[in-house]
């Protein structure tokens, strides 16, 4: 039997979500760094919509998240592993100040 086509794709090994390549629903999902020839799973939490990112690792408030092995967010609230990451929990990296 052939192997499924993989939900999410990571671009590389350390980053902090991955990028639906399906619509996903809430429950056990496979995924790959682009980067890396082993798998990823990850029970997604809610649905993740095609092309949106789901988290790959415990994302506290504050800390910044990581795609392309760049920062490109900061998160909002805090973010469990197999949450949808999105606008009501990401910041733009590129507006975020640590100043107030």
């Amino acid at each position: 039997m052939p192997e499924q086509p993989p939900d999410f794709l990571a671009h590389r090994v350390g980053d902090s979500v991955a990028v639906a390549v399906r619509n996903l629903t809430a429950g056990p999902a496979r995924g790959a760094h682009l980067d890396d020839p082993g798998t990823i799973e990850v029970t997604v939490a809610s649905d993740v919509p095609l092309g949106h990112k789901i988290a790959l690792t415990d994302i506290v408030a504050g800390a910044d998240v990581v795609e392309y092995g760049v920062r490109i967010g900061v998160a909002s609230t805090d973010i469990a592993t197999g949450d949808y990451v999105h606008t009501h929990n990401l910041r733009s990296a590129r507006w975020h100040s640590s100043v107030a």
